[in-house]
């Protein structure tokens, strides 16, 4: 399962690194002498603060678009990118479960992991599917509840 985690770099020179924050993920930094060796340095950054959650029993937090922090007064004047973790190795470990699928369902998602190249196979697919499900119903009740309090 892969995120795209939106890293801010502070520009360096000769006397000062190139700083890497990423604003989804409270106290992760890095840097590096050069702009390319900050953006190299960013995913090992990133795997060792989710390693830390998954050894402290949480799960990688899900990013933001990265429009929602280019406006933040906290980076103006920061170049913006983004990292492709694969976040799978950070979720807890696995439980095997037997799961009761209608006949149809479980063709029409083997033949769409058969095609996609998303999708390791149909055990990966209904992984991914839940988690966007349960982000999706979190995102709304989150707005639900700033909806409320901002009335």
């Amino acid at each position: 399962m892969k995120y795209l985690y939106p890293v801010a770099i502070e520009l360096g020179d000769e006397k000062t690194a190139y700083s890497v924050w990423f604003p989804d993920l409270d106290g992760c930094f890095t840097a590096g002498d050069t702009y390319d060796e900050a953006l190299i340095n960013a995913p090992d950054a990133i795997d060792m603060y989710l390693e830390d959650l998954a050894d402290n029993g949480k799960t990688p937090p899900t990013p933001t678009k990265i429009e929602a922090h280019i406006n933040d007064p906290e980076y103006v004047g920061f170049l913006w990118s983004i990292v492709d973790i694969d976040v799978s190795p950070y979720m807890g470990g696995t439980v095997k479960i037997d799961v009761n699928l209608p006949r149809l369902l479980l063709k029409k998602i083997d033949s769409f992991v058969q095609f996609s190249d998303e999708y390791k196979d149909r055990y990966h697919f209904l992984q991914v599917a839940a988690l966007k499900e349960i982000e999706a119903a979190t995102a709304k009740s989150r707005m639900d509840f700033e909806e409320k309090i901002c009335k």
